[in-house]
């Protein structure tokens, strides 16, 4: 049974705009108190302190905190296409340079459209504007392709990035089913599906 998930696309990239705002386990390298100085950081002087840039192959083990093994290969997977120049694959760094936030750019699967998916932030930085920041990188991507529209999906079971999107001028334009493939602590491949509401 299929994920329903909003198709929500169709923003032009030639409108882009910037918003001063924006559970995962702690990333590799990131300590409690490292990511209360981050935060603070953060708040004091924005999070436009931090670097913004292409995943490198090594940084992927640092990226647990973003999923379990089955989506790390899928990360791998993408960065190579990104290594074919049919995607882009980008990550907010942390001063020391710790991956702590990621998002998965596709320009192959629909026309004029690079398509967003996999982003995700490191869940104690949520809601500091990290998001924000790396989907205004991804439109820039975009743009520089040459193509007209960004646009991304979002699960039911997730109405916090929904809000998040749609404050972004992202409008929804249908629903489609989804799964894939995740991996429990075991080993235990299964496959993601839920009913819609």
């Amino acid at each position: 049974m299929p994920t329903w998930i909003h198709g929500l696309r169709r923003r032009s990239v030639n409108e882009l705009r910037r918003h001063p705002r924006g559970s995962h386990d702690l990333a590799v390298g990131l300590d409690q108190v490292t990511i209360e100085r981050l935060r603070a950081m953060i708040r004091a002087g924005g999070v436009q302190q931090l670097a913004v840039g292409d995943l490198r192959a090594d940084e992927i083990a640092e990226l647990a905190w973003s999923g379990n093994p089955a989506h790390l290969r899928s990360v791998a997977a993408a960065l190579q296409r990104a290594a074919q120049g049919v995607e882009d694959y980008l990550v907010v760094r942390a001063p020391g340079g710790e991956p702590v936030a990621k998002m998965r750019i596709d320009y192959t699967s629909e026309a004029d459209t690079g398509v967003f998916s996999q982003l995700a932030t490191m869940g104690p930085l949520q809601g500091l504007g990290i998001a924000t920041m790396l989907i205004g990188v991804g439109e820039q991507r975009v743009h520089a392709r040459g193509l007209a529209f960004a646009g991304l999906g979002v699960e039911d079971s997730n109405p916090r990035a929904r809000r998040l999107y749609q404050r972004l001028g992202y409008q929804a334009v249908g629903r489609q089913h989804a799964s894939w493939e995740t991996e429990d602590d075991t080993g235990v491949l299964r496959v993601y599906c839920r009913l819609p509401p």
